[in-house]
């Protein structure tokens, strides 16, 4: 015998397959369109902040308010869309306990429907679970993440010529879009042409290939390390790089970054190879342990004698504190020529050797037994690590957080292949760099932020959540 419930009638208690209360859908989409509301809010006091009478342009304000509203459009495709069409639940509805699901058959209902709410129903966890509700699995075969890895490369590469154009087009000097484009086209040597010039481009062109740069070797570092919390500092490239910096302002009384380049150049490669070759004392070969051991003893050390001199004299301190701070800034085009031929080999060398970097993270038994030279890859892959951060330090001083950020952006999009890690991660890079340098150039008009300090502040609270996790990515 079987019992039949009036359409009217309450469910009881126990009766877990009940309707969501209209308050409890409420607050879910009022949770939604905070997240919404988020970046718009934020675009829209930057729009305020940027009128003409406050020393802003209308490029400053069409760049800024452009981009909240694609951050806005990002946001809503991948939580009302992807996350709600394939498991069910936006953020909203996740936090308040409520799932979407096809009206007729129950199951997931995918993006495109998802955001047209076409055909669906919104009803409890509890009723989702009763009437096994399951998740639309991830697709992970070979064609799906081919597709997902080009196309990731495409949206990057958009990004990029965008965050270029920005670059050019937003500064201290507010222009029209008139003026960009004489500047960029015309070219008649009016005022805003030789500050787009002489000013903007070179510097827009050093912070992409020092982005490049810093990202491929963080992507590299972390993989012969086998550290997810590696950066170029570890090898103390960086400390390696100040100190002749210190030496040459201390010794020779140089004080523009032309001048001491090479000094920087120098000082990192030096400290590279004093590393590598105390990691392979002992036992004739080197680890990523011996490495991280012997890259913090020779860091701790050059950064003692480089606060030694710093305190003895005056002049070495103003000079240090300017290069330290990481730059792009002050750096010409006669900067960006001379490290231009070590970031293009770097980047080269990189890329040649990704494919015996993948079998090595298997293992350097898996990889001794498949034929690898062990020895050979890690110092193909460190010598191409050392080039490309060297040179970039050398150009624009210590920049922080772009080799420990970007390399797990990419790989949560390529996977641990390196073959894409490493590109992905060296246009992450450039991005990212370009990107803090436009930020800069606004928060503290007239005046500029340089992007070490921007990158600080963006890349902290990333290193914080990074430690915290209580799964790091596995290398």
């Amino acid at each position: 015998m079987t019992t039949t419930r009036h359409p009217d009638a309450r469910p009881s208690v126990s009766d877990p397959t009940g309707p969501p209360g209209a308050g409890r859908r409420v607050v879910a989409e009022l949770l939604d369109l905070a997240l919404l509301a988020l970046p718009l809010t934020v675009g829209a006091l930057l729009v305020d902040t940027l009128a003409d009478a406050d020393g802003g342009g209308q490029t400053d304000r069409v760049v800024f308010g452009g981009t909240a509203v694609l951050i806005a459009l990002g946001i809503l495709v991948w939580n009302r869309g992807h996350r709600e069409g394939h498991t069910g639940a936006s953020l909203g509805k996740h936090w308040t306990g409520l799932i979407t699901r096809d009206r007729d058959t129950g199951h997931p209902v995918g993006t495109r429907r998802a955001l047209l709410r076409r055909g669906t129903d919104v009803v409890t966890t509890r009723t989702a679970a009763h009437d096994h509700f399951t998740p639309l699995p991830p697709d992970t075969g070979v064609a799906a993440l081919r597709r997902r890895r080009l196309l990731g490369l495409a949206a990057l590469t958009v990004l990029l010529m965008l965050v270029l154009l920005a670059s050019v087009a937003v500064g201290a000097r507010p222009m029209s879009f008139a003026e960009v484009y004489h500047a960029l086209i015309v070219n008649d040597g009016a005022e805003t042409d030789i500050i787009v010039h002489s000013l903007r481009i070179p510097r827009t062109l050093l912070a992409l290939l020092v982005g490049i740069a810093l990202g491929v070797a963080g992507a590299l570092i972390q993989g012969h390390t086998r550290n997810p919390l590696a950066d170029a500092g570890l090898l103390g490239i960086n400390a390696g790089a100040a100190f002749l910096v210190v030496l040459s302002i201390y010794l020779f009384g140089l004080s523009t970054p032309a001048q001491y380049l090479w000094f920087a150049f120098a000082g990192a490669l030096t400290a590279s190879v004093v590393v590598f070759g105390f990691a392979s004392i002992g036992g004739g070969k080197s680890n990523p342990l011996s490495l991280a051991l012997a890259g913090a003893a020779v860091a701790f050390f050059l950064q003692a004698m480089t606060q030694t001199i710093v305190l003895l004299d005056q002049t070495s301190l103003d000079g240090y504190r300017f290069w330290v701070v990481g730059s792009v800034a002050g750096r010409g085009m006669e900067v960006l020529w001379q490290v231009l031929p070590f970031l293009l080999a770097g980047t080269v060398v990189a890329l040649a050797s990704t494919p015996a970097l993948n079998v090595l993270s298997l293992g350097e038994d898996v990889a001794r037994s498949l034929g690898t030279n062990i020895v050979a890859t890690r110092v193909v892959g460190i010598a191409a690590l050392t080039v490309l951060t060297g040179a970039a330090t050398a150009a624009c001083g210590p920049i922080a957080f772009v080799g420990l950020i970007v390399p797990h952006i990419a790989r949560a999009v390529t996977g641990p292949d390196y073959r894409w890690l490493v590109p992905y991660a060296g246009l992450l890079g450039g991005v990212l760099l370009v990107l803090a340098d436009v930020v800069g150039r606004i928060v503290v008009r007239p005046g500029e932020l340089q992007v070490g300090i921007v990158l600080a502040l963006i890349g902290a609270p990333f290193f914080i959540a990074l430690v915290r996790r209580r799964k790091l990515v596995s290398l």
